[in-house]
């Protein structure tokens, strides 16, 4: 019977999303089988990806750490005191390959210890997961090639499900393997620490490698909790299944038993049931009790207690406020005693800023002449300073209001470094290439005699934006210090509007 029901409610569950994403059609009930395999699918491809960045990235630092010990024990026997250095750094080489060969080795196990923080929907996860396995298809469908299981869902999903738990596993494994990582590397930053504190006159020599132990443990924590984060970040199909499967009473009653969750807190059989909450104290009992404890006080006691329960309150939302600004709500918060660079973690696609800007050049009275569109593409080096290249196209608007005519009139080739200054002020300077002859076709600007040179200096101005498209609007008022060389003379002060999404 259990069979049956969850096999109804995956074969509603197709048809629903199906509908959802627009595949509807006679053959529907084909069709609605190549969900599953879809989401299973997904899921597979997902933490397969997250779990290649994982092992790449902590070998990564794994390496520099090996190379930072290395530099360190060099230094120590060039100190002549190569006894210390053989104490100190005499296996952290073989240490540092076990932990990366122990993490590609590491497949994991169905049933994991939660450590550090709990991740909810991987809990889900992996119970929707090891739910549709135990009963999602028949044995008989399983051994038995060309037949389909109890439902009509076909065989091939078992070999799904199992790569999907199995690869959900491994990744939920080299996950603890990294927190065990950064442990090991507080650990010997913190032994390397206190050597030098206790041998001042290596401070010079073990001091900025020992730093920069530091650093590349906050840059690798933060890679972690990003993987985690990513991973916590189910799509609409994922939360779709996870809602409809989580109806079901089997289902609910799997993941009493056999969540994380539920193993950490050791939740009772009857949990839930009017049988598991006899005994305790109703809601009316505990309020009667609270007044008996605030006539006590006298009459000030309720305003005094609705004090303190605000007063508790609101520092309870200011630690929680600076915890989450420090870690981003995660447990295992590691403090930089140096400014970071929020950028370094991030992909380098993550890091590309798009932008367009608009300027108007060579103005006749109050008409302007030509219209500057540009493009740029920028490089985020840190969360204040961008370097990038841009594109413009030189539109002539005609001479007047009553003689507006469109032409082109040249193009234009940008560099830019935007550093900042102070707040959302930022120097701006570059370098532009700009081609300032009408033309008819591109042959025309192939001549590097009509090309001059602008190098701006100039102050921005960013001016954040709630759009969906937009992220800022971004002013600059700019000098262009090579305009008094062209002849004949361009126009010095540039005045821009941009937008970058």
């Amino acid at each position: 019977m259990l069979n049956k029901m969850t096999i109804g409610l995956l074969l509603g569950l197709l048809l629903v999303l199906t509908r959802a994403y627009g595949q509807e059609d006679a053959a529907g009930a084909d069709k609605a089988l190549n969900f599953p395999s879809r989401l299973l699918g997904r899921i597979q491809h997902k933490t397969t990806d997250l779990e290649q960045q994982l092992t790449k990235q902590t070998e990564k630092c794994l390496q520099r750490m090996a190379r930072r010990e290395e530099r360190m024990r060099k230094a120590m026997y060039r100190a002549g005191d190569s006894a210390a250095a053989d104490h100190l750094f005499a296996h952290s080489a073989a240490q540092y390959a076990a932990l990366a060969q122990k993490l590609r080795a590491d497949t994991g196990s169905r049933k994991m210890a939660i450590t550090g923080e709990y991740q909810p929907y991987t809990d889900s996860l992996q119970g929707m997961l090891a739910f549709l396995q135990g009963h999602g298809l028949s044995a008989e469908a399983v051994s038995a090639p060309g037949k389909s299981g109890l439902g009509g869902l076909p065989p091939s999903m078992a070999g799904q499900l199992q790569a999907s738990a199995s690869q959900l596993q491994a990744l939920q494994a080299k996950l603890q393997d990294a927190d065990q990582i950064k442990q090991y590397i507080r650990d010997r930053k913190e032994q390397l620490s206190q050597y030098i504190s206790q041998h001042t006159h290596l401070s010079s020599l073990l001091g900025k490698p020992c730093q920069g132990m530091n650093q590349d443990l906050y840059y690798y924590s933060q890679q972690v909790r990003g993987y985690k984060e990513l991973l916590n970040n189910p799509d609409a199909l994922e939360q779709k299944a996870l809602s409809l499967l989580g109806q079901l009473p089997a289902f609910q009653a799997f993941m009493k038993d056999n969540s994380q969750l539920a193993g950490l807190f050791n939740l009772p059989g009857n949990y839930g049931s009017p049988q598991g909450v006899m005994g305790l104290q109703t809601r009316d009992q505990i309020g009667q009790l609270i007044q008996s404890q605030v006539a006590s006080g006298g009459a000030g006691g309720a305003a005094a207690l609705q004090s303190n329960l605000q007063s508790a309150e609101s520092q309870l939302n200011t630690y929680k406020a600076k915890l989450s600004q420090l870690g981003s709500g995660s447990g295992d918060i590691d403090m930089p005693d140096f400014k970071p660079n929020d950028q370094k973690t991030k992909t380098f696609l993550k890091r590309i800023v798009y932008g367009v800007n608009f300027q108007t050049t060579r103005t006749n009275s109050y008409y302007p002449t030509v219209a500057d569109l540009g493009l740029s593409l920028g490089y985020q080096l840190g969360h204040s300073n961008t370097v990038g290249v841009g594109f413009s196209y030189k539109i002539g608007l005609g001479n007047g209001w009553d003689h507006i005519a469109f032409s082109s009139q040249g193009v234009g080739l940008r560099a830019f470094a935007d550093i900042k200054l102070k707040g959302s002020f930022f120097i701006t300077t570059g370098m532009e290439y700009n081609y300032t002859t009408p033309f008819a076709s591109l042959r025309q600007i192939r001549d590097p005699d009509y090309w001059t040179k602008s190098g701006l200096i100039g102050v921005s101005k960013t001016v954040s934006v709630k759009s969906r498209v937009f992220k800022q609007t971004k002013l600059s008022l700019l000098w262009d210090f090579l305009s008094y060389q062209q002849v004949p003379k361009t126009q010095a002060i540039l005045f821009r509007v941009g937008y970058n999404f």
